[in-house]
């Protein structure tokens, strides 16, 4: 991915972090896009959840973020789904998932296929099951790394204590 779409994708986060367009945009991402979205600046907290269609665990715990992203101040919190879904299965899994689920938060789908190159990235601990997020705000230097799914509350109640700090 060139830095022009790199670009691209940080304006989408800042501008419309918690909610996306009628069409759902994704951003494919390899491992050198992620560590710069992962790089993010301003003061505020992302969310970034990783995820696939294949994952009921995963499934069962996006309307989460989706209720609770419309819950918070954009400028204050931002919100990104990565799915981890085959890229042979992008359009024919993830495209059609996003649209019959009405998905709107934005998403990048992971194109890197060594996961190795950049689990360890997001979290040393982190031994690569979903779902997973990781919450940080690299202004403030909060990081907190959740290995598992998320209920509602759970979500808020961490976003809550995070954005506090």
């Amino acid at each position: 991915m060139n830095g022009a779409r790199i670009f691209s994708l940080l304006f989408i986060l800042m501008l419309y972090p918690s909610a996306g367009l009628n069409a759902q945009k994704v951003e494919y991402i390899k491992a050198e896009d992620l560590e710069r979205i992962l790089a993010g600046s301003g003061d505020k907290l992302y969310v970034v959840n990783f995820w696939a269609t294949w994952c009921g665990p995963c499934v069962k715990e996006l309307p989460h973020f989706q209720k609770v992203a419309a819950a918070y101040d954009p400028s204050k919190v931002s919100f990104l789904l990565v799915s981890l879904d085959f890229p042979s299965q992008f359009e024919s899994k993830l495209l059609p998932f996003l649209k019959k689920n009405k998905i709107t938060l934005p998403v990048a789908a992971m194109t890197e296929t060594d996961a190795n190159l950049w689990i360890g990235r997001v979290d040393q601990s982190w031994q690569g099951d979903i779902p997973a997020t990781l919450f940080f705000n690299n202004a403030r230097k909060v990081r907190k790394f959740n290995a598992g799914a998320l209920d509602e509350n759970e979500l808020r109640s961490i976003i809550d204590n995070l954005i506090r700090t």
